[in-house]
């Protein structure tokens, strides 16, 4: 049987191994989660028995030491008994002076009851148990700075999928039938959508779309393809169409342009002028029909000027067409200006070299150079395997290449090459 100390002692250790959360001997801190509980040191000197199973790590506990809160009373009770027992205890018959140090000694005063309930100790005060504030209570500016407000929309996402019920500009968007699944593939564009307002930053522009003329199934169409029109400034897009109207474009004919080419009113009136003026003087022509040329195609003012410039020479040099020539060329096809010049060559070579047809013939039928290369090739093979491949207009049984290039199938095999479409489909697969 253990004597009383001893057993009081063991039963501190097992309080420590089992129900104390954390004892660590360090510093004071500013992190201690409740008041920290100083204990005094004091070295006495009492006539008794000290039993060597008393003395806790030596004796000495220190004064900075953190423990649990679920632990700190049933410690403190525990302690409390075993010093009562060695504070009594004195060796009969007078006996030496043992001199005890660094033993905590009993306080009544400092130290809890075990009778007392835990609330009622300041140290075991739990934080979560506080009362929080009223939303309707005042409190001071030093206070409102503090309060950190979370994010309405998601921070980070790779999709604005995720934005799109939160913010009302992106729902707007998606009920007028933008594609925001291509705008999120485009750099920066996402974050740029997300930060804009509906009734400051779209509403104006779409206002501005429907006063211009241009239809409301567009409307989606121009902000899919050009997204930074939402970001352009609104004068400067209102002078530029000012200025296409000084030049006798219709207000019609703006809007069309418009349509065709959304990015047309990101571009400066001095750009704008400056590609008008270049049609113009390279291809000799007057101001009506340079007008018809970039009404139809006005992707003329919005890309670059070296692939015209290349395909320009690549028609008078390589092709040998003459400036007239050109001129009609280009205004009954404006695709031939910006055309693909490796496609170009390739089907001029066919048409020129392999079916025989003159330069003069090609120029009245630009459209050819604009075709595929193999619905030519096809239906050339298949009336030359006919014996009707034949194209001088003077001699009998003519084919136009306008014929040969623009008719459907079915049309093609019936009024040109007298065969059924079955025949030209069998003779395809032989190819």
């Amino acid at each position: 049987m253990f004597p009383p100390t001893m057993y009081c002692c063991q039963r501190c250790i097992r309080m420590l191994r089992g129900r104390i959360t954390s004892v660590f001997i360090h510093p004071p801190t500013t992190n201690a989660t409740f008041p920290q509980q100083h204990l005094s040191i004091h070295t006495t000197t009492v006539k008794h028995t000290l039993s060597p199973h008393f003395i806790l790590h030596g004796g000495r506990i220190s004064s900075h030491t953190t423990v649990g809160r679920s632990g700190v009373g049933a410690l403190q009770g525990f302690c409390d008994s075993a010093a009562a027992q060695l504070r009594y205890q004195v060796k009969p018959g007078g006996s030496e002076d043992v001199e005890a140090t660094n033993v905590i000694p009993y306080e009544q005063a400092q130290t809890p009851s075990r009778k007392q309930h835990l609330t009622e100790i300041p140290a075991l005060i739990d934080l979560d148990d506080e009362p929080h504030l009223s939303p309707l209570e005042e409190i001071s500016n030093e206070e409102a700075i503090q309060i950190v407000v979370p994010d309405a929309l998601a921070p980070t996402s790779s999709s604005l999928r995720a934005y799109v019920d939160k913010s009302e500009t992106l729902t707007k968007l998606v009920q007028l039938g933008v594609d925001l699944w291509k705008l999120e593939q485009r750099r920066n564009v996402g974050s740029m959508l997300v930060r804009l307002d509906f009734q400051s930053d779209v509403a104006p522009r779409l206002l501005f779309l429907k006063d211009l003329g241009v239809q409301d199934e567009q409307m989606a169409h121009i902000i899919t393809t050009n997204p930074f029109f939402l970001t352009e400034n609104l004068d400067n897009m209102k002078a530029r169409v000012s200025y296409l109207k000084s030049k006798k474009f219709s207000a019609e004919s703006v809007a069309s342009m418009v349509q065709k080419a959304p990015y047309l009113l990101n571009f400066s009136v001095k750009r704008l002028d400056n590609r008008l003026g270049f049609y113009q003087d390279s291809l000799a022509l007057n101001p009506a029909k340079t007008r018809d040329i970039i009404t139809r195609l006005p992707r003329l003012l919005c890309g670059s000027l070296e692939p015209v410039k290349e395909n320009l020479k690549v028609y008078e040099l390589q092709f040998g067409f003459r400036m007239g020539e050109i001129q009609h060329m280009v205004t009954k096809v404006p695709k031939l200006l910006t055309a693909n010049k490796t496609k170009l060559t390739k089907i001029f070579d066919y048409i020129h070299n392999t079916m025989g047809i003159p330069q003069s013939l090609i120029a009245k039928f630009p459209q050819v150079l604009n075709s595929q290369f193999l619905r030519i090739k096809e239906r050339h093979l298949f009336l030359k395997y006919l014996g009707r491949a034949q194209y001088n207009p003077v001699e009998p049984n003519y084919v136009s290449l306008e014929r040969l290039v623009t008719l459907p199938d079915d049309v093609f095999c019936a009024s040109v090459a007298l065969a059924t479409v079955e025949d030209f489909e069998c003779f395809q697969k032989t190819l």
